[in-house]
Protein backbone atom coordinates (compact mmCIF):
# COMPACT_ATOMS: atom_id res chain seq x y z
CA UNK A 1 0.00 0.00 0.00
CA UNK A 2 1.44 3.35 -0.89
CA UNK A 3 2.18 5.79 1.68
CA UNK A 4 -0.80 8.12 0.25
CA UNK A 5 -2.98 5.47 0.75
CA UNK A 6 -2.53 4.19 4.12
CA UNK A 7 -2.48 7.64 5.81
CA UNK A 8 -5.98 7.86 3.73
CA UNK A 9 -7.66 4.77 5.80
CA UNK A 10 -6.21 6.49 9.05
CA UNK A 11 -8.21 9.84 8.16
CA UNK A 12 -10.92 7.65 6.86
CA UNK A 13 -11.48 6.89 10.46
CA UNK A 14 -11.35 10.53 11.72
CA UNK A 15 -14.45 11.17 8.99
CA UNK A 16 -15.84 8.15 9.89
CA UNK A 17 -16.26 9.59 13.55
CA UNK A 18 -16.74 12.54 12.75
CA UNK A 19 -19.80 11.66 10.95
CA UNK A 20 -21.06 9.74 14.19
CA UNK A 21 -20.60 12.94 16.02
CA UNK A 22 -22.50 15.04 13.72
CA UNK A 23 -25.08 12.84 12.85
CA UNK A 24 -26.22 12.15 16.63
CA UNK A 25 -28.66 9.81 17.35
CA UNK A 26 -27.71 9.14 21.15
CA UNK A 27 -25.21 6.68 23.23
CA UNK A 28 -26.89 3.62 20.98
CA UNK A 29 -25.49 4.73 17.95
CA UNK A 30 -21.88 5.73 19.69
CA UNK A 31 -21.69 2.07 21.04
CA UNK A 32 -23.01 0.47 17.88
CA UNK A 33 -20.11 2.07 15.66
CA UNK A 34 -17.29 0.39 14.22
CA UNK A 35 -14.43 0.95 11.67
CA UNK A 36 -15.25 0.49 8.16
CA UNK A 37 -13.80 -2.84 6.73
CA UNK A 38 -11.17 -0.77 5.05
CA UNK A 39 -9.82 0.87 8.05
CA UNK A 40 -9.90 -2.69 10.09
CA UNK A 41 -8.04 -4.63 7.14
CA UNK A 42 -5.41 -2.04 7.51
CA UNK A 43 -4.95 -2.14 11.32
CA UNK A 44 -4.77 -5.90 10.33
CA UNK A 45 -2.01 -5.61 8.04
CA UNK A 46 -0.24 -3.19 10.34
CA UNK A 47 -0.39 -5.17 13.36
CA UNK A 48 0.96 -7.98 11.27
CA UNK A 49 3.85 -6.34 10.45
CA UNK A 50 4.44 -4.63 13.92
CA UNK A 51 4.79 -8.99 15.12
CA UNK A 52 6.70 -9.23 12.41
CA UNK A 53 9.25 -6.70 12.92
CA UNK A 54 8.99 -5.14 9.87
CA UNK A 55 7.18 -1.82 10.33
CA UNK A 56 8.91 1.41 9.01
CA UNK A 57 8.45 4.76 10.40
CA UNK A 58 5.61 5.82 8.46
CA UNK A 59 3.57 2.49 9.06
CA UNK A 60 4.62 2.82 13.41
CA UNK A 61 3.48 6.22 12.98
CA UNK A 62 0.04 5.51 11.29
CA UNK A 63 -0.56 2.56 14.13
CA UNK A 64 -0.34 4.90 16.69
CA UNK A 65 -2.61 6.70 15.45
CA UNK A 66 -4.93 3.89 15.12
CA UNK A 67 -4.38 3.22 18.79
CA UNK A 68 -4.78 6.57 19.76
CA UNK A 69 -8.80 6.98 17.66
CA UNK A 70 -9.12 3.64 19.35
CA UNK A 71 -8.37 5.02 22.92
CA UNK A 72 -10.94 7.53 22.31
CA UNK A 73 -13.72 5.48 21.42
CA UNK A 74 -12.96 3.53 24.42
CA UNK A 75 -13.54 6.07 26.39
CA UNK A 76 -16.72 7.81 24.76
CA UNK A 77 -18.26 4.38 24.45
CA UNK A 78 -17.60 4.11 28.24
CA UNK A 79 -19.36 7.18 28.54
CA UNK A 80 -22.49 7.08 26.07
CA UNK A 81 -23.41 3.21 28.55
CA UNK A 82 -23.36 5.68 31.35
CA UNK A 83 -25.95 7.59 29.57
CA UNK A 84 -28.24 4.89 27.75
CA UNK A 85 -31.31 4.37 29.50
Amino acid sequence: MYRSEAMGAAEKIYDEMIDLFARGGGAGSVLAFRPSAQAQARVAELLERHREGALTDDERQELDRFVELERLMQLVKARARRHQP
